[in-house]
This record gives C-alpha cells, structure tokens and sequence, in this order.
C-alpha cells in the first residue's frame, strides 16, 4: 500500500498498518500473515524448525559436530551475523573426523525456498529432487529455519 493510504488507515484508527513497499509477494515471502483464498492451509514458514543449529564461517568443525549432536540434529545451517544463509553442513561433513573451518567443510549456497510456499508444495519438491529437508529463509536470504519431509508426510492431525 502507498505511504498516503497507510497514513490515511492510521487517521481512522488502525493500529497495525504497515507500508511495505516490496510488495505483496514479498510480503509473504518474509512470513508475515496473509488471508485470502489463495493461502495454502500450512506454509513453510509454519512448518519450519526455528531451532535448527547455526554456526559461522569461522567456526572450527569438531567444535560445531558436538553441538550438533547434542542438539539431536545432523545438519548446519552456516548463517553470517545478519542471519543470512551462506551454506549447509550435512551429514557427511559431520561424520567425518576432519578438524577444518566451518567454511571448507560447508556445501555453499543450499537450495532455500521461502516461508510463504505451501507445504503441499514443499513436500512435492522435497520429493522431485529427493530431499529430506529444505532450508526457509526470506526473501533477502535471512534464516527462518528447516522444514523436514518426514514431518511433512506425516498425515494431519
């Protein structure tokens, strides 16, 4: 919406309005609520695990494995200090023994898909290209978490 029909809304009580001036889609895209009849039911952004261990470029593998583990996961979101997503480190970078930066070890660049796709969407990629899990992030490549196929194929309830 324009800056003069947010300032308009404001003037006859509104209390949440907001001038997004990067539109609709991207709107979405940085999971921010939606309605209408066009919104999938449950999207990534819902189904994403916030939680999902992050580390930096910097960081030393064996130092990031241990974290990993303990948090019961096998995977690495590698994230810079604004949270944007610079790579993965899977589950065969922590298996390995190796002692190298979380830079080398890391699979750059992991495909992404943002918070707005619906889930039946998701799940329908995740199956195409054989993935198990698909990082969310925004539209400008901020982390919002890992959405996971097994979670994804589980029946609704």
């Amino acid at each position: 919406m324009s800056p003069r029909a947010a300032a308009r809304l404001e003037t006859l009580g509104f209390t949440r309005v907001y001038d997004y001036v990067a539109g609709k889609k991207d709107w979405g895209s940085n999971g921010l609520p939606r309605e209408g009849t066009n919104v999938p039911a449950r999207s990534a952004g819902d189904a994403a695990h916030r939680d999902v261990p992050t580390c930096r470029l910097d960081e030393r593998l064996h130092e990031v494995r241990k974290r990993v583990r303990d948090a019961g996961w096998d995977t690495c979101i590698v994230i810079d200090d604004d949270g944007v997503v610079l790579g993965r480190i899977g589950r065969k970078a922590l298996a390995s023994d190796d002692d190298v930066s979380v830079e080398e070890a890391m699979s750059p660049r992991p495909s992404t898909v943002r918070p707005s796709i619906g889930t039946d969407a998701l799940l329908e990629r995740m199956r195409s290209r054989n993935m198990t899990s698909y990082v969310v992030t925004t539209s400008d490549g901020r982390l919002v978490g890992l959405a996971r196929r097994d979670e994804l194929e589980q029946p609704a309830g």
